[in-house]
């Protein structure tokens, strides 16, 4: 098997585990609150990359950047991103808002581009102008139909946005970079539960040795799993290649939210939907334009 091929099975299986073992994931410990929930995967996220360091044979780079001052301070920002984005993400499917989650990354490529006509003074295309406009379109239409914008759809988008624009600045491995933005974050984390114990409890231990408590102990599994099959998909192909299969995981998750778990998906949801289909229908015609253009 080539290694492309190889690289696109591997990108197939981690939006697959992105868009649909994730949210089946959290809806199973949202009996928990979502920032307790957020406390335990970073944890666990910790206790779960330090063998994949060493495994990985990556703790030189480790060492190194954690001494780089000026990479430290993007990771910082990163951080904030991230744990922002994982709160909304973990909250959304608690409260369920798997539809809206979907939509925001649906939404996200587009704001990726916005984010770098804005800060990188990338030139935008005339397609990609009108995918914009599409999207604002849709979102303009929710908020007629709806009575409300969707702003989880929007949080999620434009965080998880800004997390990759603050990473493209540090050239650093995901396991690296993952674990130096977990443990960046986990004193927060200790002090929180430190808090919870002192007030109430939490639910690790209230429900000890019960489904609830198993299924947190897999919290860091459920995070490095998908990004170690990415890793292993962005080192195998072409990342312009591998940003068209990024849509599995919305569509994915759509499908769950209304097969599984039987969120309302009304005629109105369908236009605001379709809007953003027929946005990134733009978006991907002009991207493949583009790639076709860089090949000859």
């Amino acid at each position: 098997m080539s290694d492309s091929r190889l690289g696109q099975i591997y990108a197939i299986f981690a939006f697959l585990f992105w868009g649909g073992i994730s949210p089946i994931y959290f809806k199973e410990v949202s009996s928990v609150e979502p920032l307790e929930v957020l406390i335990y995967r970073v944890l666990f996220s910790v206790l779960t990359l330090l063998p994949f360091l060493f495994f990985k044979k990556e703790l030189q780079s480790f060492l190194v950047t954690i001494k780089d001052i000026t990479k430290l301070k993007y990771l910082f920002f990163s951080t904030m991103f991230a744990s922002v984005n994982w709160l909304i993400f973990i909250w959304a499917i608690s409260n369920n808002q798997i539809l809206e989650a979907s939509l925001g990354y649906y939404i996200n490529p587009l704001v990726n581009v916005l984010l770098g006509f804005l800060f990188l003074n990338e030139r935008m295309t005339r397609n990609q102008n009108i995918a914009i406009g599409i999207a604002l379109l849709a979102v303009l239409y929710q908020f007629i139909a709806l009575g409300y914008i969707p702003i989880i759809s929007l949080a999620l988008a434009i965080t998880f946005g800004l997390y990759g624009f603050v990473r493209k600045k540090v050239n650093l491995g995901s396991i690296v970079g993952l674990l130096i933005e977990v443990i960046i974050v986990l004193p927060f984390a200790l002090a929180y539960l430190v808090y919870l114990l002192n007030n109430g409890g939490i639910a690790f231990i209230q429900n000890s040795g019960t489904y609830v408590s198993f299924m947190l102990t897999l919290s860091g599994l459920i995070t490095v799993i998908p990004l170690l099959l990415f890793n292993g998909a962005a080192t195998r192909m072409k990342l312009a290649t591998l940003g068209f299969f990024q849509y599995i995981g919305p569509t994915v998750a759509l499908l769950i939210a209304i097969f599984v778990y039987n969120e309302e998906f009304n005629m109105d949801k369908l236009i605001t939907f379709s809007l953003i289909w027929v946005a990134l229908a733009v978006f991907s015609l002009d991207s493949i334009k583009a790639i076709r253009k860089k090949s000859k």
